[in-house]
């Protein structure tokens, strides 16, 4: 599903993103990339996105290996990744309905599957009553599930979650954790860069630490501080 194949990235002012570096993430996996400012986090998942370029080692997701991607294909190759942000990124001038219908447009969905789908997965976030509101209309978490909706609205094999719950209050974030959860057990790979410890030490699945670049721990199941 994901391999992460002895990466280096070193970037362009000398800083050391991340240092031969190693993961294998199967199908189904529930991940936490954990780590301090600095660690890392964010480049392993601007390199899972293909926003930036490996100084060495290779990345394979989906039997693609993204080093061996033409320009032209990123586009195509992202639409198989759902993604959530601590921003949200939604766009302001269209509805809750319209933000999740525009990823299904993007890949050419009939307006048929649209009206039949979108509903659907308003109701599977509890924003059903919420689809005629704009994004300033809406508090954080309820940003937050529309950007959790648009994500999934395709079906991808793989959530990539960076901070989700990074602007949201303690119970609003324990329900988009739970509706995280709750995809994963739908079949969904889902890998979620966080700080946030009690969030991490309470669900117990699987935690990646880096530090400085590198990969100091990876157990199956643990905490934010526990040991290999």
């Amino acid at each position: 599903m994901i391999t992460v194949n002895n990466v280096t990235k070193v970037y362009e002012n000398g800083a050391s993103g991340l240092d031969r570096v190693s993961i294998s993430i199967k199908p189904r996996d529930f991940a936490f990339i954990i780590g301090s400012s600095g660690s890392g986090k964010s480049t392993l998942m601007k390199l899972l996105l293909k926003e930036i370029e490996p100084t060495s080692g290779e990345i394979i997701i989906n039997n693609i290996n993204l080093g061996g991607l033409a320009h032209n294909e990123v586009p195509y190759f992202r639409r198989k990744i759902g993604v959530v942000f601590q921003d949200f990124r939604l766009l302001p001038n269209k509805t809750v309905y319209e933000n999740v219908a525009f990823a299904m447009q993007v890949v050419e969905t009939s307006s048929r599957d649209i009206r039949r789908t979108v509903p659907a997965i308003l109701a599977m976030v509890g924003l059903q009553r919420k689809s005629k509101a704009y994004p300033n209309q809406l508090s954080g978490g309820e940003q937050q599930r529309t950007a959790l909706a648009r994500a999934i609205i395709n079906k991808p094999p793989i959530l990539l979650a960076d901070e989700p719950t990074g602007n949201l209050d303690p119970d609003t974030a324990w329900e988009i954790m739970d509706l995280l959860e709750d995809i994963n057990n739908r079949g969904t790979t889902v890998v979620i860069a966080t700080h946030a410890k009690d969030i991490v030490d309470e669900m117990q699945k699987r935690v990646i630490a880096l530090r400085n670049g590198q990969l100091i721990r990876d157990i199956e199941k643990g905490g934010y501080e526990d040991e290999v």
